[in-house]
């Protein structure tokens, strides 16, 4: 058995409240949820307006199908919200 976590740390430009960040953030985390059957979760920078960090997390067999999940879970999101760039992101798998 193998757990895989991807963390992506979000710019949210347009954002000028928490509540704006939680109106880009939960849609997100919703569909990639539906989309992917994942677990995701904002994990980091609760109260910073213009930022965000997730992490999505999948377990299984065999790691190279984790890898390549993950892969297209952060290519889904390059895809869908272009407007959000990408700080940064990581890969773990245990």
């Amino acid at each position: 058995m193998a757990v895989a976590v991807l963390t992506i740390h979000l710019e949210l430009p347009d954002c000028t409240s928490l509540k704006d960040k939680r109106s880009r953030v939960k849609p997100i985390l919703t569909r990639l949820h539906k989309e992917f059957n994942i677990s995701a979760a904002e994990v980091d920078l609760q109260d910073h307006w213009r930022e965000a960090v997730i992490a999505c997390a999948i377990i299984g067999n065999d790691r190279v199908f984790l890898n390549n999940a993950l892969q297209a879970v952060l290519e889904f999101i390059n895809r869908m919200w272009p407007d959000l760039p990408i700080m940064a992101e990581h890969i773990e798998i245990w």
